[in-house]
Formats: C-alpha cells, structure tokens, sequence
C-alpha cells in the first residue's frame, strides 16, 4: 500500500510542469487581491481589481478614501510582502540544497543576524544616507551582511581550506550567538528607541513604501534569478560535492555564488521588513512535497509558496486584534514553528515504515 502511494507521489512530481506553474500563478494572484481587500477597511475584491487595472493602464481612478488607502496604504506594503517572501523562500530552499541541511535558510550562516545588527545601529544611532532618507537602515544592514559573510567564510577557509559545510554551518550558529549579544548591548544603550527597534525585530512589513518594493523587486530579479540559473548545480550538490565535481561543477565557485546571492536577498529583506523567521525554513519543505527535489522545479515554486505564505501570515497580522496590528515576524514564527513540526513528524513517520 506504501509503495502505490509513493509511486503516485512520484507519477504526480514527474507531471509537474506548466500548468503547475499556471496554478501556482493563479493561487498567489488570488491571495494577493484577497490580501490587498481585507482590513480595517475591507474592499470588495472585484472593486479592488477594477482599481488596480485602471491604475495600472494609467486610467483614471475615483477619488475617495477606499482608493487612497489601496494605493497609498496597502497596495505597496502587501507588494513589499510578497517580494520578501517569495525572496526568503528561494534562499532558503537554495541553502537547503546547498548545505543538504532540512535546517538551513537564508539565516544559518549568521548572514541574517549579521543585517539585523547593521539595521539595529542605524536605527539606534540615526545613520542615514543623504538625499535618501530610508536608505540609512538598508545599506548598514547589506553591508553588515556582506562583512558577516566574509567574516564567516575567512574563518571556515582557515579552519578547514575545503570550506566543508558543517564547519561553514557551525561558524554561522557560533557567529549568530555572538550577534545576539552585541545586539543586546546595543538595545540597552539605546533605551530612547528601544519601542522602534524592539517592534523591528520582531518583523514587519508596515509603512513600506513602492520604493521598497522597487529595492525588493531589483534584489529578487538579480539574486533570485542568479540562484535560478544554478538549479542544475543544486541538483549536483544534493549527490554529493564529490560526484558534483566528477560531473564538471566548481563546487568552490558555485558555492560561493549562492551564498553570495542569498546573503544579498537577506540583507535586503532583513533591513525592509525586519527578522521574519521561518519562511526560508518552512516554505521549500512543504513545496518540496508537491514538485519534489529537483530544483529546477522547486526553486520557481518556491517564490510562489513564499509570497502566498508570508501574505497570508501579513493579512492575520492585520486582522487578529483589529485595529491593533501584530508584527508579522510573531505571526510567522508561530505558524512556522507547528508547521516545521508536522513536517518533522510526517517525516520521522514515513521513514519508520
């Protein structure tokens, strides 16, 4: 009986192709619309289209509070949600196939904690960029990402010149430990803004603007599309590095290029909408049960199960205590943390049989 279900299980990943794809497209499409409608002010959905489509093709739109607050408002932060969920969700699934680690994500190299330290100094401190007023938090927490990333990868290059991937993930857990407490030192001297940067840490999404989105939509068409167009060489990695070398890949460079590119999308994402757990983590698990391990076809699907997830956790963030709004960070982490553990225990289950 175990052995039909796997084999439809395996009949089911082998026919995933466009229409697949369509589906998916269509799903996230729903889910955005439903998303831009529902809030304190709800908007009938066949409102929101029409607003949209006549936005978009540069018609005129009625002049009232329900087509302010769309397109002022929730328009640009549910796109920022979309794009930074669909960028997390890509890393993670990368960094899974990279490091054949179920528990890594854009976060495990300490890449993430490394961006949240950057930002936290920028809002502690004031730092801003001139003539670019919110760009301050964004080019402290990319640049701490990218000096977090050489820091970690000088120290696996000296302790172990084939940059392994256990010791490149046990820096990043030590590293992540130590950021935690300068973050805490930080926190305390800067108890005038302690509310802001609590609020931040925790993730969210609110007040952004299209110009975040802009940034977002750049960074996922550059390092989402770089991660893309190595799907084969994921493929290589999860066989093995050695195998992927006996087949032509330069494991060094390939696994430099990913890493570079995720620790890109992070630092974007952390320093637009905060520390949001779980989204690289839970997300190209349960995408994996439906297109399977080739990341030809998981990768793309995944920034599709990343935007529906983190826009469906944003709408509950909003909604739950009505007026009042959740970070959406909190939302994630709970929803994230009971899906990752059926997850864990279907697989425990299967494998036991």
């Amino acid at each position: 009986m175990s052995r039909q279900a796997d084999s439809s299980k395996k009949s089911s990943r082998e026919t995933f192709g466009l229409p697949a794809y369509l589906a998916f497209g269509l799903v996230t499409l729903f889910v955005f619309l439903l998303c831009v409608s529902v809030g304190s002010v709800s908007i009938p959905v066949k409102d929101t289209a029409g607003i949209l489509i006549h936005a978009l093709l540069g018609k005129a739109v009625p002049e009232n509070a329900q087509t302010s607050i769309l397109l002022s408002s929730r328009l640009p932060r549910v796109i920022c949600v979309a794009l930074t969920g669909a960028s997390l969700a890509v890393g993670g699934a990368a960094m899974q196939g990279l490091l054949k680690n179920p528990l890594a994500d854009g976060s495990t190299l300490g890449v993430s904690s490394g961006a949240s330290l950057g930002a936290v100094l920028a809002i502690a401190f004031g730092i801003q960029v001139p003539f670019l007023p919110f760009a301050g938090t964004m080019v402290m927490a990319i640049l701490f990402a990218f000096a977090s990333l050489i820091l970690i990868l000088a120290l696996a290059w000296r302790l172990d010149y084939s940059l392994s991937t256990n010791t490149i993930i046990l820096i990043g857990v030590i590293f992540t430990m130590f950021i935690n407490s300068v973050l805490s030192l930080v926190i305390t001297f800067a108890s005038d803004r302690l509310k802001s940067i609590t609020f931040w840490t925790m993730g969210s999404l609110s007040g952004s603007s299209y110009a975040n989105a802009l940034v977002l939509l750049g960074a996922l068409v550059i390092c989402g599309g770089l991660i893309l167009l190595h799907a084969r060489e994921l493929n290589a990695f999860a066989i093995g590095e050695d195998n992927a070398r006996s087949i032509g890949v330069n494991v060094r460079r390939v696994r430099l290029t990913i890493l570079i590119a995720v620790s890109a999308l992070t630092g974007v994402c952390v320093s637009i909408g905060g520390s949001i757990a779980f989204v690289g983590l839970v997300t190209p698990h349960v995408v994996r049960m439906i297109t399977g391990p080739n990341h030809r076809k998981l990768l793309p699907a995944s920034l599709f199960g990343g935007a529906c997830f983190l826009l469906l956790c944003d709408l509950a963030a909003r909604i739950i205590v009505n007026p009042l709004q959740l970070p959406i960070g909190v939302v994630t982490s709970l929803i994230g943390a009971v899906v990752f553990v059926i997850i864990f225990w279907r697989a425990r289950k299967e494998k036991g049989r």
